[in-house]
């Protein structure tokens, strides 16, 4: 026995992995979702999400037909779920950026059992919100316009002042490094998948996938010298990314929107719900395809533990905001954070208070951080409150300094429709992803084995 793991038995400190598994054992349990025929569940599940995205994707084009009058966007509120459920999806991506890159960073070794599939979840999740960041704009054929390239307009170019871009360089970015830093990891996972294979049709795809990978020393010492690399690229974007998207309000004159607390606020909150729809996911995985022994309680609790702390700061920023609406002597200020809980939509702001700021108050116990259906229900409850968040936010927009220019928000079913859809795209990329890939770092997983029970292998 190791010194390292006589020190963890003293101090009872959890496995990363139980079960007494060997190297062995860890390969075929987390390659046997991808190589095993799909379950029926599987199935019945891809089924009904791909269903709802064929709707969403039918919707989609009869808006380019018809034009976007029949959303329930009008004058005042001119952006509608667009904007709430782009700013809602590059939340949840966050939680893959801060998986990857800080925890590694940090050398948090239980980020292992998550890394791989809160990354895909990042890459998905971006895709989604990028999505409803072009159609938006109402002309999303001519959505490469964003793009500063080359054209033959001359002197015309895109507008650097415009939040539209800011969010195009921002996202286009974080996608960029994301696809990178979760591909790089993915290559000793894709040859052991290859070397596992046994059609020659598998075999074939996983070599080229994994570019003839062969697990020298000389290999592996360049992969973690790249991925080193990626993740002190990546670290700044869990701070600029979604400080990036809290500018496309704050810096408009508008009561509720011109505030400061707007970055860290965004930024903490993304990083909440992101950690949020990764204990859905992980929760769901570790049942579906039997990876108790590697997504272990103990992840679940320090994921928990980020999301009672999050939670407690996006708290922190609503109590913040009415405290400066009140201190700052400003009326329309004042009114505005009054209207936004006592409003017409004063609903949805107890809603998000109810999911946000109670509901990760049970996680301050240790039994309730270790049960399963507790934290799952949590983790859905956060990511609804979540969700209304942006919406109030943007609903701030209803009552500006005009009483002539109020109007209410009221969505149709072509929007209830697209929100659907968003969740309808992720999970059939997500599913599709399971199918084809390990949901586990098989690799680095085996870093973090128990030493009495890896040593000898």
């Amino acid at each position: 026995m190791s010194i390292a793991q006589a020190v963890r038995d003293k101090l009872d400190i959890p496995d990363l992995v139980t079960g007494g598994k060997s190297i062995k054992d860890v390969t075929s349990d987390i390659a046997k979702p991808s190589e095993d025929f799909p379950t029926k569940l599987w199935w019945n599940t891809f089924s009904l999400v791909a269903t709802i995205t064929l709707i969403d994707v039918a919707i989609i084009g009869y808006l380019f037909y018809e034009g976007l009058y029949l959303l329930g966007i009008n004058n005042p509120v001119g952006w509608g779920f667009f904007v709430v459920n782009f700013v809602f999806w590059i939340g949840i991506g966050h939680a893959g950026t801060l998986i990857s890159a800080v925890l590694f960073l940090f050398r948090q070794g239980w980020r292992t059992g998550i890394n791989r599939a809160a990354e895909a979840m990042t890459i998905f999740a971006v895709l989604v919100a990028a999505s409803n960041l072009i159609l938006h704009v109402g002309r999303p054929w001519v959505g490469f316009w964003l793009f500063p390239y080359p054209n033959e307009r001359g002197p015309l170019w895109v507008n650097f002042r415009s939040p539209l871009i800011w969010d195009t360089f921002a996202v286009s970015t974080y996608l960029s490094i994301s696809v990178v830093f979760w591909y790089i990891g993915l290559i000793p996972d894709l040859a052991s998948l290859r070397d596992r294979a046994t059609e020659t049709w598998r075999k074939a795809l996983y070599n080229v996938l994994s570019f003839g990978w062969v697990g020298s020393a000389r290999a592996w010492s360049h992969m973690e010298i790249v991925c080193m690399v990626l993740a002190a690229l990546s670290t700044p974007l869990v701070l600029s990314v979604h400080t990036i998207v809290s500018f496309d309000f704050a810096v408009s004159i508008l009561p509720g929107w011109h505030t400061t607390i707007f970055p860290p606020y965004f930024v903490a909150g993304a990083i909440f719900s992101g950690f949020a729809m990764v204990v859905t996911l992980m929760v769901i995985a570790r049942e579906v395809f039997n990876l108790k022994n590697y997504i272990t309680g103990k992840h679940l609790d320090n994921m928990n533990k980020i999301m009672m702390v999050t939670g407690l700061i996006v708290g922190l920023a609503y109590g913040t905001e009415f405290f400066i609406a009140w201190y700052s002597g400003n009326e329309y200020e004042g009114f505005a954070f009054w209207n936004r809980a006592f409003g017409p939509y004063g609903w949805a702001y107890f809603i998000m208070i109810s999911c946000n700021v109670l509901s990760p108050q049970v996680f301050w116990f240790r039994k309730l951080r270790y049960n399963i259906p507790v934290m799952f229900i949590a983790s859905l409850v956060v990511n609804v409150g979540m969700w209304f968040e942006r919406f109030v936010i943007m609903m701030t927009l209803n009552r500006d300094f005009l009483p002539s220019s109020w109007a209410m928000y009221t969505p149709t079913l072509f929007d209830y429709a697209m929100l659907i859809g968003t969740f309808g795209i992720f999970f059939t990329l997500f599913l599709m992803w399971c199918r084809i890939m390990p949901v586990i770092a098989i690799a680095e997983v085996k870093t973090v084995m128990p030493a009495k029970e890896g040593a000898h292998h």
